[in-house]
């Protein structure tokens, strides 16, 4: 399985981390997965195709955002939505006639699977706590990246984890955004909890010991 591209942004552009992270997921071969932190939503569309190979129309992918750039994510550090090859912004802005990081983007890119996909848009720190988390078994967090929102989203975790899930959590080892790593560590310390620091400290992955 191999981590695709697509023709729009991607967290993961270090060559082999997205090839990394899909066998993190195949090794839990989750049947309903929350990521937190969509953005444009190439890690979207190729956790939906790994599912499928594995599950075909038998899992459930669930993708929460604010999908758009306002008040509550101006102090956060978020990747850059603004293209730096000019034909992809004149793509999108001439041609598509769309934010890619819109939530109507990402359900066009998410099509193929739109029965297996539910995207929200919000802010993690109050609608994490509306959602069954007991029914998740993999959260891939990679949302708001100071210590409070971090130390909220994994909180807001604690039932995956009690139920056999695994929380993989996106730029541990950051260093412009500090309150990732000592939220994770805090937490994990004060939960007695199993974390393994994976990918040269690019992800931190949790489990119940």
């Amino acid at each position: 399985m191999r981590y695709k591209k697509y023709f729009r942004k991607t967290s993961f552009k270090q060559k082999g981390v997205g090839d990394f992270f899909l066998k993190e997921v195949l090794l839990k071969k989750p049947k309903t997965f929350l990521e937190v932190g969509v953005f444009h939503g190439v890690t979207a569309r190729n956790i939906c195709e790994l599912l499928y190979t594995i599950h075909k129309d038998e899992f459930k992918y669930i993708g929460l955002d604010l999908f758009e750039k306002n008040d509550q994510n101006k102090n956060e550090v978020i990747p850059s939505t603004n293209f730096t090859n000019p034909l992809k912004s004149i793509y999108f802005k001439y041609i598509k006639k769309q934010n890619p990081y819109s939530i109507e983007a990402v359900k066009e890119l998410l099509i193929k699977y739109k029965k297996n996909v539910h995207l929200i848009r919000g802010n993690s720190n109050t609608v994490l706590k509306n959602i069954d988390m007991k029914k998740i078994d993999f959260v891939f967090l990679d949302g708001g990246h100071t210590y409070e929102t971090v130390m909220n989203d994994l909180e807001a975790c604690a039932d995956t984890l009690k139920n056999g899930g695994t929380v993989l959590c996106d730029d541990y080892n950051l260093g412009h955004a500090p309150g990732v790593k000592n939220s994770i560590d805090d937490y994990v310390k004060k939960n007695k909890l199993n974390c393994r620091i994976l990918c040269d400290g690019r992800f931190a992955k949790i489990e119940k010991n």
